[in-house]
């Protein structure tokens, strides 16, 4: 489109302070054409603008687009993404909500602090991973390698660990309330000071692992509670 622009005097009406009087603000009809208008239709809407001192402009052929900053300005703050980006490198206190990292290799990796709130880790390779203090609401293990992993501290209450090896993870002080170990491997894991609350251990190969009173280890061939 086309926008023409004419230059005007500047009014006598304006104020000390270069304001322009109502009138100088209003809208103007440019007759022959169909357009909608706040106050009727079979007209286009042509604002005058005050540059302060300069003159007033007189832009034809813009309608409402006059107002496109001002709404633009209003929702920018509101236009921000919903969730963190997934595509973060692995970094202590790193943000993946929502995310899919499965059958990433993530060995050794350190996520201390991260957040992983609903993100999957099907079948990935965390062994030797650091994810002390970690908040991971439902987060997925499914089939994942934690072996040795340190999950000191984290908060992973509803997570799925089903199938999940975690032999030799350090598993001390953590939340895994409504957690599911269906199936997992807990060999030789550190449960001391654990919260187990309502946690599912169907089949869940305890042996050897240190229980949540840091004291018992369970006896070889413990399957599903701690013998």
């Amino acid at each position: 489109m086309t926008t023409t622009v004419e230059p005007t005097e500047r009014r006598d009406n304006e104020n000390r302070f270069g304001d322009v009087a109502p009138e100088c603000r209003a809208w103007r009809g440019v007759a022959g054409r169909k357009d909608l208008a706040p106050h009727g239709r079979g007209r286009t809407l042509t604002p005058i603008i005050n540059t302060h001192g300069f003159g007033d402009v007189v832009v034809k052929g813009i309608r409402f687009f006059a107002f496109l900053p001002v709404v633009l300005a209003v929702m920018g703050p509101a236009a921000g993404p919903a969730f963190a980006d997934c595509t973060d490198v692995a970094q202590p206190g790193v943000e993946w909500r929502r995310c899919y990292h499965d059958g990433r290799n993530l060995q050794g990796a350190n996520l201390s602090d991260a957040t992983l709130r609903d993100t999957s880790f099907q079948r990935a390779n965390l062994a030797g991973a650091n994810l002390s203090g970690a908040s991971g609401f439902r987060v997925r293990f499914v089939s994942a390698n934690l072996q040795g992993a340190d999950l000191t501290g984290a908060d992973l209450s509803e997570a799925d660990f089903t199938k999940a090896d975690l032999s030799g993870a350090i598993l001390k002080d953590a939340s895994f309330r409504r957690a599911r170990f269906f199936r997992a491997i807990l060999r030789g894991a550190d449960l001391s000071g654990a919260d187990l609350d309502l946690a599912d251990l169907l089949h869940a190969d305890l042996s050897g692992a240190t229980w949540v009173d840091g004291e018992r280890v369970c006896a070889d061939g413990s399957v599903g509670q701690c013998d």
